[in-house]
């Protein structure tokens, strides 16, 4: 029998066994909440969160096993030239680029699948970076709140299977898939999200050549380069530990690439844009494009992230360049060349005009995150869903 987890979790330094989810399993009620919405279903003897400030049901929250800061997030990062992290990274290693006032940094996800947290100071803003790897979810968010920098630890549970962080501030609890807090003193505040994309190592050091990169000295050491969730990156599977309905409009796991909110919200399967290599819409009445190029593999897919399949990388930009509007195509095919009809110019998955008379210039970048369609459904209901 297929199964959708098959691994032993070695998160927090637990030895767990996993039950595996057949992947026929039906699926529970659209609201396993509603006999008794607030009631916690944990220990909270831990915790100095005022639990009777929440926005969502407290019984939406469920364990995911380890204890608070069970999974250590990353509070004193170290790091390295990117010349010393390939000495452990391969070029085609997924890591999260983040550039701030012109200060880049690459994250590897090798490093954030045991951690999923890291607190930083990058271009003077402190940020934190965060990557939920059961929704294979990466967001970048400023710390700073009405002047206020908070520091972030992981809870230990989980919501429609998303990483809930919370601050050591308030010991209020934040959705990591929208930034918002959902329960404790802060219930209602909003972070600020910060433009990031999941890139190949390869992408980043081209791009970024005088960037640096978060080593393996974390003071928590973990084995760096190994995927403790070993054949989860499957898309027709049921996702772990996610309670409620699918939304069956795509596959469970299938990554899509989400842009705006509400009804302003469109998902870009990744599947598609295989096929067209470019995408064009409008998102909040401004027009946009999405890129996806191959050459970055999965953290998700094989016991070795090194081993794992080539599932590419995206972008998303304003395509326009002082003011004019820019038409992007692949002539060589999907996996081609991006070039912009206008002048000719080459650009590559992070924005850059590599060769042309734009040479040099970058686009705007656009918010968007990179999700497995379940995780993205679950917190943008309706979400309209990209066909070329």
């Amino acid at each position: 029998m297929k199964v959708s987890l098959r691994t032993l979790s070695l998160v927090a330094g637990l030895s767990v066994l996993v039950t595996a989810l057949p992947t026929h399993a039906a699926s529970p009620s659209a609201d396993p909440y509603a006999a008794d919405p607030s009631r916690l279903r944990f220990e909270v003897t831990e915790w100095d969160t005022d639990f009777s400030r929440a926005s969502i049901p407290l019984g939406s929250l469920q364990s995911g096993g380890p204890p608070k800061d069970g999974i250590p997030p990353v509070d004193q990062p170290a790091f390295d030239s990117i010349e010393g992290a390939r000495g452990w990274l391969s070029g085609t290693a997924p890591v999260i680029a983040l550039e701030v006032r012109g200060q880049a940094r690459a994250y590897p996800l090798a490093i954030l699948v045991w951690h999923e947290i890291v607190n930083d100071t990058l271009g003077g803003e402190p940020v934190v970076v965060t990557f939920c790897p059961l929704c294979n979810t990466a967001l970048v968010f400023e710390r700073t709140l009405d002047g206020v920098v908070y520091d972030f630890g992981t809870t230990g549970k989980l919501r429609f299977s998303d990483l809930v962080m919370y601050d050591r501030q308030t010991e209020s609890w934040w959705q990591q898939a929208v930034g918002e807090a959902i329960v404790g003193t802060l219930t209602g505040a909003k972070l600020t999200f910060l433009p990031a994309q999941i890139v190949s190592m390869d992408t980043f050091a081209s791009t970024w050549p005088d960037g640096d990169v978060l080593s393996r000295d974390t003071g928590d050491p973990r084995p760096y380069g190994r995927n403790p969730y070993p054949g989860y990156d499957t898309p027709d599977e049921r996702p772990f530990l996610f309670e409620g309905s699918l939304n069956g409009r795509v596959a469970p796991k299938e990554r899509v690439v989400a842009v705006g909110e509400g009804e302003d919200a469109i998902a870009f399967p990744w599947s598609l844009l295989a096929e067209t290599g470019i995408a064009t819409e409008r998102a909040g009445g401004e027009p946009i494009v999405v890129f996806w190029v191959p050459g970055t593999v999965s953290a998700l897919d094989e016991a070795l992230i090194d081993d794992s399949a080539d599932v590419g990388s995206s972008g998303v930009f304003r395509p326009e360049m002082d003011g004019a509007p820019l038409t992007f195509e692949r002539p060589a095919g999907p996996a081609g060349p991006i070039v912009d009809v206008e002048t000719g110019s080459t650009w590559s998955i992070t924005g850059r005009a590599t060769e042309g008379p734009h040479a040099g210039r970058k686009l705007e970048p656009v918010l968007h995150g990179n999700h497995f369609w379940f995780a993205w459904a679950a917190f943008s209901v309706g979400t309209r869903v990209w066909q070329p």
